[in-house]
């Protein structure tokens, strides 16, 4: 989870990375983020996996996954979940 100005606020790694291999990921993977305009798609590529974000409000919720998983799969039952639980508690 990232916020406007590109500062990550929440990350996991299901596998390890080293942490300045982590920084620079986070980084690249945050202006592909945020570059995108609203009407694009919310998958996008990113070297050897692929990117499903939303964002809700001021921040981002950004899940990187492989080949071997479904886009839709995560974008449903992750990301719109986590946004609506952030609804459901703060609103």
């Amino acid at each position: 989870m990232v916020n406007k100005q590109g500062q990550t606020r929440l990350s996991k790694y299901y596998e390890h990375v080293d942490i300045n291999k982590r920084t620079l990921l986070e980084t690249e993977v945050i202006k592909r983020c945020l570059s995108r305009s609203n009407e694009q798609c919310s998958f996008t590529e990113y070297k050897d996996f692929r990117l499903i974000y939303r964002q809700y409000a001021a921040l981002f919720i950004v899940v990187g996954v492989d080949d071997t998983e479904t886009e839709m799969m995560f974008f449903c039952l992750f990301v719109c979940l986590f946004c609506f639980c952030f609804r459901f508690c703060f609103f």
